[in-house]
């Protein structure tokens, strides 16, 4: 498996994806590659986002910058769930009645 993709790979990898529809998320800056000499190169992570786009273009028929809207906040969304996955880990690593404290006022907050 490579770790760089040009435009060709990639259009021929994310099974909807266009050529014109590679251009335009590069336009609309929804998907950032790196810049060569020999072309834009992808990375794997952003080939899983050109699928995702090419998902939401297709289901919801969004125009570019509501698109831009939307990939924004699944972008917060990812960034929100590892600062809670950080917060868990720093919780579980504290003693049993600490747990237990912040457990009752979570249930009083009703969020549990």
């Amino acid at each position: 498996m490579t770790d760089r993709y040009s435009e060709a790979e990639a259009v021929a990898t994310v099974a909807r994806l266009t050529r014109s529809q590679l251009i335009a998320f590069v336009e609309a800056e929804v998907v950032v590659p790196e810049r060569t000499e020999a072309g834009f190169m992808f990375r794997q992570i952003d080939l899983a986002r050109m699928e995702l786009l090419c998902e939401l273009c297709e289901q919801f028929d969004l125009a570019d910058d509501a698109l831009g809207m939307v990939i924004s906040l699944v972008d917060q969304m990812h960034g929100l769930r590892g600062e809670l996955r950080a917060v868990l880990a720093a919780i579980d690593a504290e003693p049993d009645e600490v747990r237990a404290r912040i457990a009752q006022a979570l249930r009083s907050a009703r969020i549990l």
